[in-house]
């Protein structure tokens, strides 16, 4: 009797069970059978292991459970910033920090998936920024990358987004953040400064004394032109008109108060 009654025990507890897997299974084809992509992202479909050509935009959308698979990847602008090494065209050890902003082709992500995968910054992006460095450095003298940063920026911009349009990664923006070299060059180019420096102060200085000498040669001519004139007056209208010019430059102003007999006037007013 005890062994009926055990298997009629059993046999509630399957009953019962099937009745709450079975919503439960339901219930996981359901939610399995949608997906969510986000803002900024894309979702590459697998369908049992092969990468679809179709691609899910951002929204709500419908997959096979269990035999497709979504893998979202983020096509928003991203920044990596990668220390490089190089040599410069004169042989000078250059280190760059490069900034670079990037986003994925977001109409080809499924195809980045199926030849690259999720590590396409440590496969693709920073050994691209490495060798564009390098390349671009070759081209251009020590002194050159400072004083034509610019153009250095561009060439290695170019470089880079020929390099990553290949593999469906797009260039943004490439900033060179910082430009370092050995210490025996710093000390060189700083020497160099100090050099252009002290000749432009002293060509300053050059400048200055020539501009005075100038002044004084003018000061010079000017007087000798003065004493000219003043020759020209005494011989024209003789010693007194030239006695009576002094008396007036040295008179202040005040006429004396008293006149001594045949006393000479101060100034023959006529």
């Amino acid at each position: 009797m005890d062994i009926f009654k055990d298997q009629d025990d059993m046999t509630v507890v399957k009953k019962h069970g099937k009745r709450i897997v079975l919503p439960i299974l339901i219930l996981i084809v359901i939610f399995g059978s949608f997906v969510i992509v986000g803002a900024g992202e894309r979702g590459v479909v697998i369908t049992l292991g092969k990468v679809s050509d179709t691609v899910f935009t951002e929204g709500l959308h419908f997959k096979i459970p269990i035999i497709q698979n979504i893998e979202k990847l983020d096509v928003k602008t991203q920044k990596e910033q990668v220390d490089a090494s190089a040599a410069s065209k004169d042989l000078q050890t250059v280190t760059a920090k490069v900034a670079l902003n990037y986003h994925l082709d977001a109409t080809n992500v499924n195809r980045l998936w199926q030849s690259i995968g999720s590590d396409y910054k440590t496969r693709i992006i920073d050994p691209a920024i490495q060798e564009a460095v390098k390349a671009v450095t070759a081209k251009y003298t020590a002194e050159e990358l400072i004083t034509m940063r610019p153009q250095v920026k561009e060439d290695a911009k170019l470089a880079l987004t020929e390099r990553l349009t290949k593999e469906f990664i797009i260039v943004d923006e490439l900033s060179i953040v910082d430009f370092d070299f050995s210490p025996s060059f710093n000390d060189a180019i700083e020497a160099k400064v100090t050099a252009e420096q002290n000749a432009l102060a002293a060509k300053n200085k050059l400048e200055q004394i020539k501009y005075e000498a100038e002044q004084r040669v003018t000061q010079a001519k000017g007087e000798a032109e003065a004493i000219r004139i003043q020759a020209q007056a005494i011989q024209n209208q003789g010693g007194a008109a030239y006695v009576n010019l002094k008396a007036v430059e040295k008179w202040n102003g005040t006429l004396p108060t008293y006149m001594m007999g045949d006393t000479v006037p101060f100034v023959n007013l006529r």
